[in-house]
């Protein structure tokens, strides 16, 4: 009995734990791109021609909110531009990529930001 209930925080971690990592039907709405081609390394395409997937999203340009998003995603770039996206004059356009540990779970804290409408894949020319 004692091991018994010794384990209940250790269970109930890791209920808190694996709930996190499951997105919500928003952020799954706002992910406007397929996820399931991807390995676990966020790599897309034929052994000896993987790459990854780059996308995009608008914040607001504000400081404070780049930092919050540079947090979640050490992969973002910012800009001023629009992008495919269509930012707006007070939006930093976001450039991010696929191509890190724990992506998924990247993108599903990305899209959980109140202030990122959409994240749409990116293409470059």
């Amino acid at each position: 009995m004692k091991h018994f209930l010794l384990s209940i925080p250790f269970l109930a971690l890791l209920a808190c734990h694996s709930s996190r990592s499951q997105p919500t039907e928003e952020q799954m709405q706002k992910i406007r791109f397929d996820l399931s081609g991807l390995d676990e390394d966020g790599l897309l395409g034929p052994p000896g021609g993987k790459v990854a997937l780059d996308y995009e999203f608008c914040i607001p340009r504000d400081e404070k909110y780049l930092r919050e998003v540079e947090r979640i995603d050490p992969t973002v770039k910012a800009q001023t531009a629009r992008g495919r996206i269509g930012c707006s004059r007070d939006q930093y356009l976001c450039l991010g990529h696929t191509r890190q540990e724990n992506y998924k779970e990247v993108l599903y804290r990305l899209a959980g930001l109140a202030y990122v409408e959409k994240i749409e894949r990116a293409f470059f020319e």
